[in-house]
């Protein structure tokens, strides 16, 4: 049951002292991400003019966290937004998120072709995706390198709790949190309101999925996330953790839908300082939202509060700058962000993409 969160009595000079040290803490002190005056002003500028909403007027809407999904005669419409979630629900609303994770996963999707087909038909807008319409399968893949996380459901939780099994997975005594796994795993969780841990064996017993599309589809995800660490690696990056989603067509045919490698869906830390922040018993330096994750733990209950506490501007900003970052260094492009202009807010203009496809 969420309950309404309530702070200290103290006076206004010792909250904003104790926030500011919050917030230095939460983007590690020194931000590590090097952007140009323009591109933070940028940033800066449209805080408060986010794609927050879609409204195309067509279609069968389905509202996600992050994603609206508008269901068309013969394909689906994804509408990225720039809404920011984690604990299973909407946190704040970052500057250009949306278009990053869209044109990121658009990459990916085009660079992972040779290891599965995917959904993706055209990219009409930085912020859209049109996709094919499939039956989706009831699980997402979740697939880990590292002993890490922050959320009930995060690997290092259970771990910390005494778990030596976790979703068919055993693991030995004696790790540290973001230490290395001896290979990668998948811990599968259902797509509920609420996604619940699932092992394999219950993933077939509840029939989410046959047992052969289940060997096929881990080893797709595992084939996926091991492609995707070393084109990380390439890039001075290293690829923690991450989530597949999949569907099918009416022929049986597999395909990978809504995202892939995003900051979003991804977690990803800094290659070159990694074993030195180990050896330091400090937090990698990560260019995904888990600061966010770790800000909202400190200053609130974000599992059971009603109303939480409003992300600083500072710690909005400096998300937006990494996942900025990620978006040029996988892709080796310069990211060109879309705004509005003087007569078109940012649903005008996706709206405009997606009369464009009529």
């Amino acid at each position: 049951m969420l309950r309404q969160h309530s702070y200290p009595n103290c006076n206004r000079f010792h909250l904003y002292k104790q926030k500011k040290r919050l917030v230095t803490k939460a983007i590690q002190k020194h931000s590590f991400i090097n952007t140009s005056k323009d591109l933070e002003k940028q940033i800066k500028d449209n805080i408060h003019h986010c794609l927050v909403h879609s409204d195309l007027k067509c279609g069968k809407k389905t509202r996600g966290k992050v994603r609206d999904i508008y269901e068309l005669d013969n394909m689906l419409v994804f509408v990225t937004t720039d809404r920011q979630s984690a604990f299973n629900r909407v946190l704040t609303q970052i500057p250009f998120k949306g278009q990053v994770l869209n044109m990121t996963s658009a990459w990916w999707f085009d660079k992972t072709k040779h290891i599965i087909n995917n959904a993706l038909i055209s990219v009409p807008d930085p912020s859209v995706s049109v996709m094919k319409k499939l039956e989706v399968i009831p699980i997402e893949f979740i697939v880990r390198g590292y002993m890490t996380g922050s959320t009930e459901t995060s690997l290092w939780t259970h771990y910390q709790n005494g778990s030596r099994n976790y979703c068919g997975n055993e693991l030995p005594d004696g790790m540290r949190k973001n230490e290395k796994l001896k290979k990668n795993i998948i811990t599968p969780t259902t797509k509920d309101i609420i996604d619940r841990p699932i092992t394999p064996d219950e993933i077939i017993a509840e029939k989410h999925m046959t047992e052969k599309e289940w060997e096929y589809l881990s080893d797709v995800a595992l084939k996926l996330f091991a492609f995707g660490q070393i084109e990380a690696a390439r890039r001075g990056l290293l690829l923690v953790d991450t989530k597949y989603e999949f569907g099918k067509d009416q022929l049986g045919n597999m395909y990978l839908i809504d995202e892939i490698h995003t900051p979003d869906s991804s977690r990803y830390w800094i290659l070159d300082t990694y074993e030195e922040q180990m050896n330091n018993e400090k937090e990698p330096d990560s260019i995904d939202k888990e600061f966010l994750r770790r800000w909202f733990a400190d200053n609130c209950n974000p599992y059971q509060d009603i109303k939480l506490p409003d992300a600083p501007e500072e710690l909005i900003c400096e998300l937006s700058k990494r996942y900025i970052y990620l978006y040029e260094t996988i892709t080796g492009e310069t990211f060109k962000p879309v705004t509005p202009d003087e007569n078109n807010s940012r649903m005008d203009q996706v709206c405009e993409s997606i009369m464009r496809l009529k």
